[in-house]
């Protein structure tokens, strides 16, 4: 069993343990969103931590992390690289939904805004987090990516 995910609490943990654990933690009376998010460096090899949120709202959360590398494909410019965050971020919750049979709403967190080079990426990035199922949210609301997911890159 492949064991690609990390929760500082419990360590190295497979798909499969991580959606026990996101179950497990569900079951606490309470209101619960699931968010996914990545980032990745602007240079060097390319690698791509993926970030699985389960916030109790107001009452904290947990977060699983997954890092994934390529080791011979580039990305030429920061168009290609966004969109590979968010294709992975989509296929993981896609992933999750179907693993969890969680029927609520599942946000995906992508690393752009208003400022800066990806604010002409606003309408395409969102539109195809909605083509996949999800609610989108960008910085500043986009902590999952631009935060979390950041910290580990």
């Amino acid at each position: 069993m492949k064991k690609d995910f990390f929760n500082p609490t419990k360590g190295f943990l497979s798909f499969k343990e991580v959606a026990k654990e996101i179950l497990d933690y569900m079951e606490e009376p309470g209101e619960y969103s699931i968010i996914v998010g990545s980032d990745s460096p602007s240079s060097g090899t390319p690698h791509f931590p993926v970030a699985v949120v389960v916030l109790r709202i107001g009452r904290g959360g947990r977060f699983f992390l997954r890092k994934t590398s390529y080791s011979r494909k580039r990305f030429h410019n920061t168009r290609e690289r966004v969109m590979e965050e968010v294709f992975l971020s989509c296929k993981m919750a896609l992933e999750l939904k179907d693993a969890l049979n969680f029927s609520d709403v599942f946000y995906i967190h992508a690393d752009i805004g208003e400022n800066g080079r990806t604010k002409s990426m606003i309408k395409e990035v969102t539109n195809f987090i909605r083509g996949n199922g999800f609610e989108p949210k960008i910085k500043p609301e986009g902590f999952v990516a631009s935060n979390l997911a950041d910290r580990y890159t």
